[in-house]
């Protein structure tokens, strides 16, 4: 008994057993799904979409994945309508947002801040070989029979619809070879220039990727889609016509989906985060320029005539115009086209 008491007792002169401490819990991980138009991939997927996570981490200490997509923005528009569940939106015209928009699946003023939704420009361009050997000046060089021309089509590219009021309203506006007010010039001027089209793609990224492989003479295309090509390399130059329409690409979050999702904060901030010096910034960096002109790089060139979708009567008359059954590009454009 005496040698149990004594082992006991040694046995209450260890030191106490470390305390059990629990592992820290995981770090929280959110998924943003962004549904874009092709022409600013690089843009969100090399530079926006980190910033904002490092930024969303700094705030909430989430880690922040983006699912992203991109496509033709009318195409785009139509998937998300018909079923793609993205918490936000950045397309190449309003009335792609609008599609989403009546389809119920955004509720609230996406057109309400400063910017009315917009948050990157660009102006339509003519894409061309370098040094120019086919001497490009103006839209009605592309109507000529030596010249083969690229352009996405109207059904699926939102930058195709931009490319078309373009050339209809310089045009209009008494540019590329046509009398100020003469709309039946203008359609003409655009019939002479889809008569020229060899391949029409679904969207503007496609559109430029045929020129890069060497197909055709010129191609009718957003300003930053030739500048992000040259900036990797590509031999390529770009002429500015003498009048040129100003492209205004707006972003919305589809509330509803986000809402599904958990994500409505996330998005809202991400779509406020976007109009911010060092977004703007980095759109610029791949060509687009930004909605804040102080921050416009300088060497950029300046169209003597810029105009924008206003001069035109607005989405809502452009499209009726323009674009319904039996409008301008119907009536310009070939048989098929």
């Amino acid at each position: 008994m005496l040698s149990v008491l004594l082992f006991l007792a040694a046995c209450s002169t260890d030191k106490p057993a470390a305390p059990v401490v629990a592992a820290p819990p995981p770090t929280q991980q959110r998924t943003l799904t962004l549904a874009g138009y092709t022409t600013p991939r690089e843009a969100y997927g090399k530079a926006i979409l980190p910033a904002f996570a490092k930024h969303w981490k700094e705030k909430t200490g989430e880690d922040l994945k983006f699912e992203e997509s991109y496509q033709g923005s009318g195409a785009q528009a139509r998937a998300v309508k018909e079923g793609f569940e993205a918490d936000v939106v950045a397309l190449s015209l309003d009335p792609d947002v609008k599609v989403i928009e009546d389809a119920g699946l955004i509720t609230h003023d996406w057109r309400s801040g400063a910017t009315a939704g917009i948050v990157t420009r660009s102006i339509a361009v003519i894409a061309v070989r370098e040094g120019n050997p086919k001497h490009i000046t103006d839209w009605n060089d592309l109507g000529r029979k030596d010249v083969e021309v690229l352009t996405p089509n109207v059904r699926t590219s939102g930058g195709a619809m931009w490319n078309v009021l373009a050339i209809w309203g310089a045009g209009t506006r008494g540019h590329a070879g046509i009398k100020a007010g003469d709309e039946a010039g203008a359609t003409a001027l655009l019939q002479g220039v889809l008569a020229r089209v060899s391949v029409m793609d679904k969207g503007a990224r496609e559109s430029i990727v045929n020129f890069e492989k060497g197909i055709g003479d010129a191609a009718v295309t957003y300003e930053n889609e030739v500048l992000v090509a040259k900036k990797e390399g590509e031999k390529m130059d770009y002429v500015v016509p003498p009048s040129t329409i100003l492209i205004e690409n707006p972003v919305a979050v589809v509330d509803t989906y986000a809402k599904k999702h958990g994500n409505e904060a996330v998005a809202a901030e991400f779509v406020a985060f976007l109009n911010t010096p060092e977004a703007q910034k980095a759109f610029a960096e791949y060509g687009l320029r930004p909605v804040d002109e102080s921050l416009t790089p300088p060497g950029l060139p300046k169209p003597e005539d810029t105009f924008t979708i206003r001069d035109v009567g607005g989405w809502a008359a452009a499209k009726t115009k323009v674009f319904d059954k039996g409008g301008v590009y119907d009536q310009a454009a070939p048989t098929g086209k």
